[in-house]
């Protein structure tokens, strides 16, 4: 397998704690531009690997690749975020005291610290960074209000404006429509689909609707390793994917 044209490679990746082997001999690689979805019941090694991806946990054994080149097994977790690699995790954790848009300005990328980043005049670039993220992001009509008044989906939706903010190259999204009505479920999946056209993503989910929705290809593990892999079609028709998730 050739690393280049990849944003993610790894090869043989395994982890185990206290004797537990999380993540198995695990390889999965995703192309530039490519969005996938990664399924699996709970402690197939889902959040795992994406503590391995962000710098978060250290595999014991095997390769871990970043956009073709840089081994990320040499990177710390706040390196590999200032690479460009953005992760979302299932809870959302915004600004609630903060209006819609300062939580995105707060986000855009520099090093800023609070006060100077509200108070400082934007530049023209990033005034149409903040303009073309809430367009994406559907909350242009809610900019002035505040976070907290936000519903559930909504929030979410803000989150993930604020890890556009950053402008990753990749970006990691745990369990996005969790708790979602389904038009809000919907309107993620297209919001997604949006951002798979100018970014990498990958989106862990359970929600097998929503995953027919991204229509990408589907990665399934079990007992940290890829179990199945294809189109969801073709996993859901894996016996073994039916036996240890689907079929309970």
């Amino acid at each position: 397998m050739s690393k280049s044209g990849t944003i993610l490679y790894l090869d043989g990746v395994s982890r185990s704690f206290d004797g537990f082997k999380a993540i198995n001999n695990l390889s999965l690689v995703l192309d530039k531009g490519e969005m996938r979805a990664i399924i699996g019941p709970n402690g197939a090694g889902k959040t795992t690997m994406m503590d391995i991806i962000t710098g978060k946990t250290k595999p014991d054994t095997g390769e871990v690749f970043y956009d073709g080149q840089i081994d990320l097994t040499r990177h710390d977790e706040a390196e590999i975020a200032m690479m460009g690699i953005g992760r979302k995790f299932q809870k959302p954790t915004v600004f609630e005291s903060h209006t819609v848009e300062d939580n995105i300005v707060l986000s855009l990328k520099g090093p800023r610290s609070i006060f100077p980043a509200l108070f400082h005049k934007r530049s023209a670039g990033e005034q149409r960074r903040i303009e073309e993220i809430f367009s994406t992001i559907r909350l242009g009509d809610k900019r002035h209000d505040l976070a907290a008044n936000l519903s559930h989906g909504q929030k979410q939706w803000l989150e993930i404006g604020m890890l556009l903010a950053q402008d990753p190259k990749l970006l990691l999204v745990d369990e996005p429509v969790a708790g979602m009505t389904d038009a809000e479920t919907e309107e993620t999946a297209r919001l997604l689909k949006e951002i798979s056209k100018t970014h990498s993503v990958i989106v862990v989910e359970h929600d097998m609707h929503f995953v027919r929705e991204l229509g990408v290809k589907v990665t399934c593990l079990h007992e940290g390793s890829v179990l199945s892999e294809g189109t969801l079609d073709f996993v859901s028709a894996d016996e073994r994917v039916v036996e240890v998730y689907l079929g309970r």
